[in-house]
């Protein structure tokens, strides 16, 4: 299934080094380009692509490669990286061997390395690859790079990576299939991994993530259901009685001892000239991993070095559209956020979810948060935050197995919330614990503790709190 090749190069690509790259097919493919010269691609004498390759990326944070690729594939040299992927054609051999002969004559002129290193074609790369009566799916189906299958109902991709991330491949994919109200379907061995911003995209627009198994077929990596092609896409089984099995490799899931924190909030400020975001994401990142984020993209992997004053330009620019980021840590302390920048009548938006992630025997900083719940109500505008807690990976990646759901750990409401919600109604709750006030008591907010983080019993907290603050009778 394998047909991304990446290569990871010391030095930058050069025209003359991406035209080397480019000939491994030899003078008879046609190269041409697309999404405003972002993408360059290998067709066939009718112009259909075999290969399409992405403009390289630079990447400034450490451990960025590592972190989707898996140990060993950083290149060795002390300064940024770059990162150029090819993608071939689905069911095209020689596209592969196009694609590995690409990225292996790049690394040989700037150095660097190849992942997947047993690509095929980067062996014997300085040869052109034969392509002789070599031809490509026909369009529309190959018009899209990340696209291998396009039904009325799916866009299916294939993927076989250690780490599915959210690449710019991917995410174009996704808001085509979204604007063409179809479903993406991502389809991948069971040894496969999502990123946690794939994660949170799948889960939050019509998508699956499709796993293959040995025993039933195909099944969902998310929910466990057993999944069958029908109607031009991936859907629930059912059996006799109606109901949707669950795959057995979904549920044979051991302990770890492996815990994320996950904290969710929203800030609002006036949209002032002199206005630079990020602020609250930076002083959660401070007070729960001890130093500022690393890096930052619109994509996978983040490549730029972290920079309040660049996602305001970014935002800025893209305005009065939505700004999707990821943000990430460095490899001591397992950390990934999405930002998203919304303009709304009211203001400014930053909606932010940043999750850590911890091993057995290390401790969680809970005892961060009711200071950090302080410092986004009197300096960064907070409206809501939502701190949780859940057994999952220290790397933050998500498997294709049953994981517990997080559960609440702590509730926050900002000042204009509370002023909406009435004071005396805020302050005063059903919860056996007391809120803790946060801010100026002329306009206060409040910390709501809602028990471990280890039991069922918070969700009942939480449910009694958010009754309570609208306003509805106990039950």
């Amino acid at each position: 299934m394998t047909k991304d090749v990446i290569a990871l190069t010391e030095r930058m690509p050069d025209a003359l080094s991406v035209l080397a790259g480019l000939l491994a097919g030899g003078p008879d493919l046609l190269v041409e380009t697309t999404g405003e010269g972002a993408v360059v691609q290998l067709c066939d004498a009718e112009g259909r692509p075999l290969v399409s390759i992405e403009a390289p990326l630079m990447l400034q944070v450490p451990g960025e490669a590592a972190r989707l690729l898996g140990p060993g594939a950083e290149p060795s040299g002390d300064g940024p990286a770059w990162w150029i992927e090819a993608r071939a054609t689905t069911g095209v051999p020689q596209a592969e061997q196009l694609a590995g002969a690409f990225a292996a004559r790049l690394t040989m002129l700037l150095g660097g390395r190849v992942w997947p290193p047993d690509a095929p074609g980067t062996v014997g790369a300085a040869s052109p690859v034969d392509v002789s009566g070599l031809t490509a799916v026909p369009v529309p189906a190959a018009a899209q790079p990340a696209v291998d299958m396009l039904t009325d109902e799916a866009a299916v991709v294939l993927q076989d990576r250690p780490v599915v991330p959210m690449t710019s491949w991917l995410s174009e994919a996704l808001r085509a299939t979204v604007e063409s109200d179809r479903s993406l379907q991502i389809v991948t061995p069971p040894h496969c991994r999502l990123s946690l911003p794939t994660r949170m995209v799948l889960q939050s627009t019509p998508s699956r993530w499709v796993v293959q198994d040995e025993r039933c077929g195909y099944y969902d990596g998310l929910t466990g259901a057993v999944l069958r092609w029908q109607d031009g896409a991936f859907s629930p089984d059912r059996d006799e009685s109606g109901e949707t099995p669950v795959a057995d490799a979904f549920t044979e899931v051991r302990p770890t001892g492996e815990r994320q924190l996950v904290v969710s909030f929203r800030t609002l400020h006036q949209p002032e000239a002199d206005l630079v975001l990020g602020g609250a994401l930076e002083a959660a990142w401070q007070a729960l991993t001890g130093g500022p984020p690393a890096g930052w993209g619109t994509s996978e992997p983040a490549g730029l070095t972290w920079s309040r004053r660049q996602l305001t330009d970014l935002a800025y620019e893209r305005a009065p559209q939505p700004t999707w980021t990821v943000v990430v840590g460095t490899p001591d302390r397992p950390a990934v956020a999405t930002l998203r920048v919304i303009r709304t009548s009211e203001g400014v938006e930053e909606d932010v979810t940043l999750t850590v992630g911890y091993g057995p025997g290390e401790e969680l900083p809970l005892e961060a948060l009711p200071k950090l719940a302080g410092e986004l109500v009197t300096r960064h505008g907070l409206k809501t935050m939502m701190c949780q807690l859940r057994e999952a990976r220290r790397d933050l990646s998500a498997p294709p197995s049953f994981e517990h759901p997080p559960l609440p750990y702590a509730f926050v409401l900002g000042p204009a919330e509370v002023q909406e919600a009435g004071r005396d109604t805020a302050s005063r709750t059903p919860l056996k614990e007391r809120p803790v006030q946060l801010g100026p008591s002329a306009r206060p907010g409040f910390y709501y503790p809602l028990g471990d983080g280890e039991t069922a019993e918070s969700w009942t907290a939480l449910g009694q709190l958010v009754r309570h603050l609208r306003g509805a009778p106990p039950l």
